[in-house]
């Protein structure tokens, strides 16, 4: 899968600031929605939390996929962040997490949303791809290393 069809520099950010899992969702809004046509921040942020309201999307190991469905989202689109300092975010293993990778889809794509999370979760389980993502020392460089191989 392709995800850099998803995922776009400007939606890739290193060592951010984000002190709880409600600025992080806040973020991830205000970095995705310019890329969703009539859809707002707030329209991504309300999507994302009413998702984690259904329980933690945090996998473990450092790592959390929240996911949102936008009935005005034209396309899907994903935001790509590690954290400065790791945050709560209810996660399986009850361990923080500082590498945060959001997927938001139209509101009929559920097939594509189940296979793109599929994806970037046997992606997120690689120890050596989380280890490299948490060593990126450009938001540049943590957009290559997680869609290298992509075209392969």
């Amino acid at each position: 899968m392709d995800l850099s069809t998803l995922l776009s520099p400007d939606c890739t950010r290193r060592a951010v600031d984000g002190s709880s899992k409600k600025k992080v969702l806040e973020l991830i809004g205000q970095l995705a929605a310019p890329r969703l046509s009539g859809t707002t921040s707030f329209d991504v942020f309300e999507s994302l939390l009413n998702r984690e309201r259904l329980g933690s999307t945090g996998i473990g190991l450092g790592v959390a996929i929240p996911h949102g469905r936008l009935g005005s989202a034209n396309k899907p689109v994903a935001v790509l962040l590690t954290l400065a300092d790791p945050v709560d975010f209810d996660a399986i293993d009850n361990q923080p997490v500082d590498i945060i990778f959001a997927l938001l889809v139209p509101e009929d794509e559920h097939e594509e949303h189940l296979q793109t999370l599929a994806a970037v979760a046997q992606r997120l389980n690689d120890k050596s791809c989380t280890r490299a993502l948490r060593d990126a020392d450009s938001d540049k460089e943590l957009f290559k290393l997680f869609t290298q191989g992509d075209n392969a």
